[in-house]
């Protein structure tokens, strides 16, 4: 579907490296680039969604489905200036529906405590959530978000 010119469509190697030389304009100073892994997009195309339009590449999400049916949602960032128009809603949904296509009948994410506005963005789209103590290793404790589909 296309909406303000933009058409949401599975990633390609192209595709993953464009996010990557663009990546201060979805990340700004965060360097997420160490979670961005190629193989995600070699092995989970269809759960790896790029929104893309005339002027490049204006938000994606990588992800994947689990064996336990879950649709884990490993990376999901607008650019800078689409940020506000919704475009990260219909990523998810695509996300959500593509996850569903697998047989997924919940969603997951996570992210840092500290990252007051994933958790406000999570929460607007019906995610419960919970902090998790040591999740990401010893003394590093993460938010996990969870709810059922459909989304």
């Amino acid at each position: 579907m296309t909406i303000d010119g933009t058409h949401i469509e599975p990633a390609d190697t192209d595709a993953f490296h464009q996010v990557l030389a663009d990546h201060p304009r979805y990340w700004g100073e965060r360097d997420m680039r160490a979670l961005h892994l190629l193989a995600m997009v070699q092995e989970f195309g269809d759960t790896c969604l790029v929104a893309r339009a005339g002027d490049g590449i204006r938000g994606y999400v990588f992800g994947f489905v689990t064996p336990a049916r879950t649709g884990y949602v490993h990376l999901i960032a607008t650019r800078d200036d689409t940020r506000g128009t919704g475009l990260g809603r219909r990523l998810y949904g695509a996300f959500a529906a593509a996850a569903a296509r697998q047989g997924a009948e919940r969603l997951k994410a996570i992210t840092s405590v500290a990252n007051t506005g994933s958790q406000a963005f999570h929460r607007s789209l019906g995610f419960a959530a919970r902090v998790v103590e040591d999740y990401d290793g010893a003394g590093r404790p993460m938010v996990v978000f969870g709810r059922d589909l459909p989304l």
